[in-house]
């Protein structure tokens, strides 16, 4: 069957909500959301959405309508595709990207890595966390930075997409993580690749929503918790991070934008975590937070 792509350029800061939004509009029908940063100069990035060509109409319907309730203004293009593994094609153009001692990187650039770093191998998946985009790249340069810091026993990876934060630890701190996300699909995606990647022992999944999932309560307190969300739910559950984390414990968190610094913040000093640091990575921002 005939494949289309569906997509249009907006400024950075954009790019995340709607491409989350067109992820919630399209999840019924399982048609993936991918953006890519195109002009860095500029910050402009693209939103694609991919379907069958029976679907055109209907597809480009959705996008003007979450286009149009985000408040922004998008031209829609269109680009055929041959019939074939376009996920996977897409992936294999994608060099591998290095955060600090972590390599995210597919099949094809296996021997990319070297000796005295972490590899992770993530191939082409329906989920969201290929190591490319700023929000994750921000986590992986962030825990890091904590590794150096501190030894940490028991670890959580909220909204875990592929599961490549929830690997990094794993592989690099040589602890038992708990990934979570909403999307079922997702945290079957995140164990598939925890197999890839040699953790499986390790790393466990469970399907939840924030912080409400019996697995999460009973291994809490977590020393270490990494959140790659956005800044409304990551606000909103502030408290839950200060119930959840251990005395000295650290919480990252992405899928922030810049402008967005100061409630976070603001939040989270309410609950009594205090902020250490701040990191900026392709018109993103990434927050660690301590628990005194």
């Amino acid at each position: 069957m005939a494949q289309i792509r569906l997509y249009f350029d907006v400024p950075a800061h954009l790019a995340m909500p709607l491409s989350q939004a067109l992820e919630t509009a399209f999840e019924a029908d399982g048609f993936p959301v991918a953006i890519f940063e195109t002009d860095e100069e500029k910050g402009i990035w693209t939103v694609s959405v991919y379907s069958e060509e029976e679907y055109r109409e209907g597809v480009r319907g959705t996008i003007d309508a979450v286009v149009a309730a985000s408040g922004a203004q998008a031209d829609i293009s269109e680009e055929m595709l041959e019939d074939e593994n376009w996920v996977e094609k897409t992936l294999q153009d994608l060099a591998p990207v290095r955060a600090e001692r972590f390599v995210v990187h597919g099949s094809h650039d296996r021997n990319t890595v070297r000796a005295h770093e972490h590899g992770i191998l993530i191939d082409a998946a329906m989920a969201f966390g290929t190591g490319h985009h700023g929000t994750t790249a921000g986590c992986l340069y962030m825990l890091h930075q904590a590794m150096k810091q501190q030894r940490y026993a028991n670890a959580l990876d909220l909204g875990t997409g592929t599961g490549v934060l929830a690997i990094a630890i794993a592989k690099a701190a040589h602890i038992p993580v708990l990934a979570t996300d909403i999307d079922p699909v997702a945290t079957a995606i995140a164990l598939g690749n925890a197999r890839l990647n040699g953790v499986s022992a390790d790393v466990s999944a469970v399907r939840a929503s924030g912080f409400h999932h019996r697995a999460i309560a009973a291994r809490k307190p977590y020393d270490l918790i990494v959140a790659n969300i956005l800044a409304g739910p990551l606000q909103a559950m502030a408290r839950d991070f200060a119930r959840h984390l251990a005395a000295n414990g650290r919480a990252i968190l992405s899928g922030l934008l810049p402008h967005q610094k100061a409630r976070i913040v603001a939040a989270y000093r309410v609950q009594g975590l205090h902020l250490l640091s701040a990191h900026y990575q392709d018109g993103w921002m990434t927050l660690e937070f301590r628990r005194p």
